[in-house]
């Protein structure tokens, strides 16, 4: 039997483990009141919450339901708790204020797959590696000299599919201008990327389609990780196989490459070659640190390029061919417009030459039209972040590991924010507007914003400035088998882009240009 103190002394102890339990449990709830609730939101179901209220087109889906519950609110898509966000203002407070809170992206199945597991930089998680991979993108291949030097390339490619076009308005044929876009980015993005015609030696073509479709699937995996082993929905198999078949094909890329530079240099051939293409860029740069101050050294090998090259075909060949597209079947449905910009073409270009990219500065309704367009239209309808730590946006707590979906779709068609025309395509409206899409004014940030901000900004721009200005300029366009500009079908389709449904497609009439005067031109 213990003595009387000892026995006092445990009761003591047993008191104040007591009391400090309580007020330790005291302290926590009045700190969970004090928190934030979270933002606003419909009920959902179990272990599927919301995903059930998607539907085809979630850009749509999600605007409707924030003009219920407001411009950032919570949904729980399967088990991944999602935020949704839908005005420019708080999508300044994520991208901007708080840019370092939501500078991750969420992890997908099929980016594992297609970026060999997030080596890239488009899918890569944030971390000191994707600045890396960041700053080899934006210094290397992106840069305003870089994408400048290959002004002759876009300018050959598209005199090409100029005088394809030429033909068939000869003909009063019509033109399927989807096809026809979709070759002329093929291979102006084939030749920078790769250095290679769309059709030397490889079926690369089909497999990046291939890859756009699989990439765009809805996977449930990605919302219910626990049913991935099961693979119910087959594409775990296919991310398998077509990853694959692209490696093999990158890989012969890849050994080409190196074997012509060991033939020149066996050769003594020490011509400087001028425009490099990007498979050339990166191999030059393999084995050696990204960055001489990263502690963790790390350097490019045969992985990092093979996804860097994916990541730039994808990005740069479907985006682009999805903004042009929606640019053209705007001025079709626009007669006005397409008017408008054609007489701006005419007094700036004049009659006597094709577009060229010098022309750009002096072309401003060719700018607002851009504008417009991707203000209807943005290549992907979503930015897409992931919360790295607990952080209070709006008066709501965003836990981390949140999904954040910035809806630029929902904010480029807000009344409040573009008036109760904004509906309308009217390029007019930028006429006193001072708005700049690369990710400062953030009523319009089809390209991203901060951190994430998509770094093929100029090449992108530039690429459709050049593609719409030049169709525009040699021919007038309308629409087949009798049908009105209302007429026009302009429904999309969901995945990593947002494409018409339909192809698009027009009978052209050559403008009196002098240039099909020129010998050669038609030959």
């Amino acid at each position: 039997m213990l003595p009387i103190p000892a026995l006092w002394f445990l009761l003591g102890g047993f008191i104040l483990f007591i009391l400090s339990t309580a007020l330790l449990f005291q302290k926590q709830s009045q700190q969970k009141q004090k928190q934030p609730p979270p933002p606003p939101g419909p009920p959902g179901l179990p272990v599927v919450g919301h995903l059930h209220m998607l539907g085809e087109l979630p850009h749509r889906s999600l605007e409707t339901l924030s003009e219920k519950y407001g411009p950032i609110m919570s949904l729980r898509l399967g088990q991944v708790p999602t935020i949704v966000i839908s005005s420019p203002e708080v999508a300044e407070l994520c991208l901007k204020k708080h840019d370092t809170d939501f500078a991750s992206r969420p992890r997908l199945e099929a980016s594992e797959y297609f970026s060999y597991g997030y080596k890239g930089m488009i899918f890569s998680e944030y971390s000191p590696y994707w600045r890396n991979m960041r700053k080899v993108c934006t210094l290397q291949l992106l840069s305003a000299s870089k994408v400048e030097s290959f002004a002759p390339l876009r300018k050959s490619e598209l005199e090409k599919a100029v005088k394809t076009v030429e033909k068939a308005a000869e003909g009063g044929e019509v033109v399927n201008l989807s096809e026809v876009v979709h070759s002329v980015m093929e291979d102006v993005v084939y030749k920078m990327v790769l250095g290679c015609n769309k059709d030397d030696k490889f079926d690369l073509k089909g497999l990046i389609h291939e890859m756009l479709i699989l990439g765009g699937k809805f996977n449930v995996t990605d919302f219910v990780p626990w049913l991935g082993p099961l693979d119910l929905q087959g594409l775990r198999r296919n991310f398998k196989k077509l990853s694959k078949k692209l490696d093999q094909v990158l890989e012969k890329i890849i050994k080409d490459h190196e074997h012509a530079s060991s033939n020149a240099h066996n050769n003594n051939n020490n011509q400087k070659q001028i425009n490099k293409d990007f498979v050339d860029i990166l191999l030059s740069q393999m084995h050696q640190p990204i960055d001489p101050y990263d502690e963790q050294n790390h350097v490019i090998d045969r992985t990092n390029i093979k996804a860097i090259v994916l990541d730039m075909i994808a990005a740069a060949f479907d985006t682009s061919a999805t903004v042009i597209l929606w640019a053209l079947s705007e001025l079709l449905r626009h007669p006005r417009v397409m008017k408008k910009l054609q007489e701006e073409l005419r007094n700036v270009v004049g009659m006597n030459k094709l577009v060229e990219e010098v022309d750009f500065p002096k072309l401003s309704y060719l700018d607002m039209v851009i504008k417009e367009t991707l203000r209807l239209h943005p290549a992907g309808t979503f930015i897409t972040r992931k919360s790295t730590k607990d952080t209070v946006i709006h008066d709501y707590y965003i836990k981390k590991s949140s999904e954040v979906l910035v809806n630029l779709w929902a904010i480029g068609r807000d009344p409040k924010v573009w008036s109760k025309n904004a509906l309308e395509f009217y390029p007019e409206r930028f006429l006193n507007k001072n708005v700049d899409v690369r990710g400062y004014d953030f009523e319009l940030i089809p390209f991203g914003s901060g951190r994430r901000g998509c770094p093929g900004i100029q090449l992108g721009l530039v690429t459709v400035k050049l593609v719409v200005s030049q169709f525009v300029h040699c021919f007038d366009w309308e629409l087949p088998y009798g049908m009105s500009p209302n007429e026009l079908d302009m429904s999309e389709k969901y995945g990593i882009t947002v494409p018409r449904v339909k192809d698009l497609l027009a009978v052209p009439t050559s403008r009196p240009l002098e240039i099909w005067a020129q010998d050669g031109w038609n030959k």
